[in-house]
C-alpha cells in the first residue's frame, strides 16, 4: 500500500522567505524610522518580489504583527522555583532584560505603531507565560491573582518604562512590582 506524503514543506521556500522578510524588517528598523517602512522596500531588502509580501501579509501592520508575534514567542522560559513570588521575580527580571534590548524595542515600537494587532502580538506570549505561572501556583494549592490584574501591575510598568520612558528596569524595582502585586 502506498504511503501518503504531506504536501507541507517545513523549512521550504515559504519558511526561507518568511525568515528573509523578518530579518529585513529587523535590519530596516535598526536604522530607520518605522513610519518609512513599506512592503516594496522590505521586499527589496529581503530579495523577494513585492507581490509576495502583499499576498502573504497584505499590509505593513499585518507584517509587523507577524514579526512581533514571532519575536516575542517562546524567548523567555517560565521559571518554576516552587514559590510564586520567586517565579514572578525571575520572570519579571527576564522580561525587563528583554525589553532593554534596543532591537527588541525597535520591533515593539513599530508593531505597536502599526495598529492594535501589533500591540497584541507584543504581549500575547507574555500573558500566556504569566497565566502559566499563576495557574501552576493554583495547582499547587496556593492563591494567585488573575492574569489581567497581574499583567496590569507587572507588564504595564515594565512596558511603559521601556517603550515610553526609555528607562532600564532595575532588578530591585521589578521585585517591588512583584511585591506590590502579591500584597
Amino acid at each position: 500500500m502506498p504511503v501518503a506524503t504531506s504536501t507541507a514543506r517545513p523549512g521550504g521556500r515559504s519558511a526561507r522567505v518568511r525568515a528573509a522578510v523578518h530579518r529585513a524588517v529587523q535590519e530596516f528598523l535598526a536604522g530607520n524610522p518605522a513610519e518609512t517602512m513599506t512592503l516594496p522596500l522590505i521586499a527589496g531588502r529581503a530579495g523577494v518580489h513585492p507581490t509576495t509580501l502583499y499576498r502573504k501579509w497584505g499590509t505593513v501592520a499585518d507584517l509587523m504583527a507577524d514579526v512581533a508575534s514571532s519575536r516575542f514567542s517562546g524567548d523567555i522560559v517560565v521559571p518554576d522555583t516552587g514559590s510564586l513570588r520567586e517565579d514572578l521575580r525571575r520572570w519579571a527580571r527576564d522580561v525587563a532584560t528583554d525589553l532593554a534590548d534596543p532591537d527588541v524595542l525597535a520591533v515593539m515600537r513599530a508593531a505597536i505603531g502599526s495598529g492594535p494587532q501589533g500591540g497584541c502580538a507584543c504581549t500575547a506570549d507574555r500573558h500566556a507565560q504569566l497565566t502559566a505561572i499563576l495557574d501552576r501556583e493554583r495547582a499547587r494549592g496556593g492563591t494567585a491573582p488573575e492574569t489581567a490584574h497581574a499583567a496590569d501591575v507587572l507588564l504595564g510598568p515594565l512596558y511603559y518604562r521601556a517603550i515610553f520612558a526609555g528607562q532600564p528596569a532595575d532588578p530591585s524595582w521589578t521585585e517591588e512590582l512583584v511585591d506590590a502585586l502579591l500584597k
